[in-house]
């Protein structure tokens, strides 16, 4: 073997070796990169869904429709006492969600928006946000524009009660104080609009 076949073999290995090292750096980088958009993202379904783990304190079943809503009572991220008997003989749309579910990101322009729409026919708009502090909740409020009530719901005490395992929930109660429809995952302005209906007349 010449010279020259050594230095040509030892060049072929060397490139060889190089893709090798691309490879690895590309599968490196996008691994990195998927696990950082699933941090920032949150634990989203493909449904609208995001999990929500609940202790061990949760109610063993979830309101229905036609049943009436478990009472509670909470603060506001402004510090704001909230009860649900204060929307009595009132149609309410009380939805469970959290800042940092992208499901609940996704729709909140279309909840305020609905929520603008028909508050001068009588709805009220409750909603509930679980697992972060009130800071937290205020600033996305900011942000997002919500002008409706939300209560901080940090240890997820209002959430065990309605067994909430995944937001955003939506309950839709009635003057009557039952539960008219139940949606869970994340809604388009159209099915609010026929939810609200629901409600209203």
């Amino acid at each position: 073997m010449s010279a020259a076949d050594v230095n040509a073999g030892a060049s072929g290995a060397g490139r060889s070796a190089g893709r090798l090292q691309t490879v690895i750096v590309i599968t490196v980088v996008a691994v990195v990169i998927g696990v950082a958009a699933f941090l920032i993202s949150g634990p989203s379904s493909a449904d609208g869904v995001t999990a929500v783990e609940l202790g061990a304190g949760a109610a063993a079943t979830s309101p229905q429709v036609g049943g009436t809503p478990p009472a509670f009572t909470g603060l506001t991220y402004d510090g704001k006492t909230v009860n649900l008997a204060d929307y009595a003989g009132k149609p309410l749309w009380l939805t469970f969600g959290a800042s940092w579910c992208p499901d609940c990101r996704n729709e909140a322009a279309d909840v305020e928006a609905a929520y603008q729409a028909n508050k001068a026919a009588g709805l009220n708009l409750l909603a509930v946000f679980i697992s972060e502090p009130s800071s937290d909740i205020a600033g996305y409020a900011g942000r997002a524009g919500l002008s409706f009530p939300i209560v901080v719901d940090e240890r997820e005490a209002v959430a065990s009660a309605y067994r909430t395992m995944g937001i955003p929930t939506h309950f839709f109660i009635g003057p009557d104080g039952k539960i008219k429809d139940v949606r869970i995952g994340a809604l388009s302005r159209e099915e609010m609009d026929r939810a609200i209906a629901s409600i209203l007349n």
